[in-house]
């Protein structure tokens, strides 16, 4: 960063000011690359991997790289803007302390080193982005429009490849930029019943899109109560209904009971709390409309025994294929709440989910709070509890924002989730949605400071 500095100055003849402004884009840039990179994350790194395997762990990291680098173009201009004061947030103190247990754990309970690397960037990386964005928009207010279209942008490519994979191209279409057994499933099935493919769009898996693609409907739906639809244009009005169409439909076919059921909670959830700020009568008309043909879709489902069985629980009376994942998940379960209670320091960073298929033992937890507390222990826990907390109050305090209804109802909703997956170990879900969530808070910090002047 010196020798760069001194080459444009010196050699360039580019004053101090421009310099800031050369270090900002840049790092506006890199916060804006990864919030809309990581929804092609899952395609491109396979199919760079498969192209150049030697740099196969590049490619799988090249988030937390840029991550690193934004953390050093930010202190540089937080200390020559001697704007220190913005990582005394009593927030970003909770996330530092997090992360210092983590660095400790990493040197005190040994595992591999390349599960402690992988298990650090898992734990982590959304925390950081978190603290990057919400920095960024304390410092530039003005960039939540941009956030909120890359955002928009990537939920249409995630949306539109879903609807592709379930009417249009054929289910092992991803197997051809290299999906496999050897990095991941082009699909899966329920409970290896071919009649219900399960598919991934641009995700690592059809989990992880029906949790991203949960919380997209919930934010088109906030989005759309908040304000008078009758105004908007034609054009606008289509897209947003293709949009909301094309998204149900995905999560539908990404047939992960947890996200269905967190959807359901969470768009009831945006239609109660709305009803007292933005939900008009005729967008109530709206509402009622969509919930009745709701209603009258979920009541032909659950007469229909075949689907219930296989899809709902996950039992083929016909077949009999002997492969259930509700055992699989009950057992994941009852062992990780054995191992927590006999580890209170935890079993070591790394030791848990896809990092800990890097060291000697692997250890699959299909619940967020249980895989935080075998990983950091129960302070660990303890203190992830707070910052999601303190997040969430954060997102309450936004709601009128359809913005921070969206985000908190969402929030909601992958809290459901991770009581039955490790919802934040997925990249593409936790970076967007803390993302969204610094967005929010950062800017509801700076909205509430403006409004306190004006008084």
């Amino acid at each position: 960063m010196v020798i760069l500095y001194h080459f444009c100055v010196t050699i360039i003849g580019m004053d101090e000011k421009k310099w800031q402004g050369v270090v900002k884009n840049a790092y506006l840039m890199i916060l804006l690359i990864i919030f809309g990179g990581v929804v092609l994350h899952a395609p491109l790194s396979v199919f760079l991997s498969s192209l150049m395997p030697s740099y196969v762990m590049f490619f799988k990291a090249w988030k937390e790289i840029l991550l690193f680098l934004a953390i050093i173009l930010i202190l540089y201009l937080l200390i020559q803007k001697k704007r220190l004061k913005l990582l005394y947030s009593p927030l970003l103190i909770l996330i530092g302390c997090y992360g210092l247990l983590h660095l400790v754990l990493a040197l005190l309970i040994k595992n591999s080193f390349l599960s402690i690397v992988a298990g650090l960037m898992i734990d982590l990386r959304y925390l950081v982005y978190f603290c990057l964005v919400y920095i960024a928009i304390r410092l530039w207010p003005d960039l939540r429009g941009k956030f909120v279209r890359v955002f928009a942008y990537g939920a249409l490519i995630v949306a539109i490849f879903a609807v592709l994979q379930v009417f249009v191209l054929p289910k092992n279409i991803l197997e051809y930029i290299g999906y496999g057994r050897t990095t991941i499933a082009p699909y899966l099935t329920v409970d290896q019943n071919k009649d219900f493919i399960r598919i991934n769009s641009t995700l690592r898996g059809p989990n992880p899109l029906g949790a991203y693609l949960m919380v997209v409907l919930d934010l088109i739906l906030a989005y759309f109560i908040s304000i008078k639809f009758a105004i908007l244009k034609s054009k606008k009005r289509l897209a947003l209904a293709a949009l909301f169409i094309c998204c149900l439909i995905g999560l539908w076919c990404s047939y992960s009971r947890s996200a269905l059921l967190a959807a359901a909670i969470s768009l009831i959830l945006v239609v109660i709390l709305s009803s007292s700020c933005h939900l008009s009568i005729k967008n109530m008309k709206f509402v009622a409309i969509g919930l009745v043909l709701l209603g009258g879709c979920a009541v032909l489902l659950f007469t229909n025994s075949y689907f219930v069985s296989n899809v709902l629980l996950h039992e083929n009376p016909s077949e009999g294929n002997g492969v259930n994942s509700n055992e699989g998940h009950l057992s994941s379960l009852i062992s990780g709440v054995i191992n927590v209670s006999r580890q209170p320091f935890g079993a070591g960073i790394g030791s848990t989910g896809s990092a800990s298929l890097l060291g000697a033992d692997s250890t699959i937890i299909e619940n967020q709070y249980l895989f935080v507390a075998h990983e950091a222990g129960w302070l660990g826990l303890a203190l992830f509890l707070v910052i999601c907390g303190y997040v969430m109050v954060n997102l309450w305090r936004a709601r009128r924002d359809w913005l921070g209804l969206g985000v908190f109802v969402g929030g909601v909703g992958l809290m459901i989730i991770g009581l039955m997956l490790p919802v934040w170990a997925d990249d593409t879900v936790s970076i967007i949605w803390w993302g969204l969530a610094a967005v929010i808070i950062g800017g509801d910090y700076v909205k509430s400071k403006s409004q306190q002047k004006s008084v």
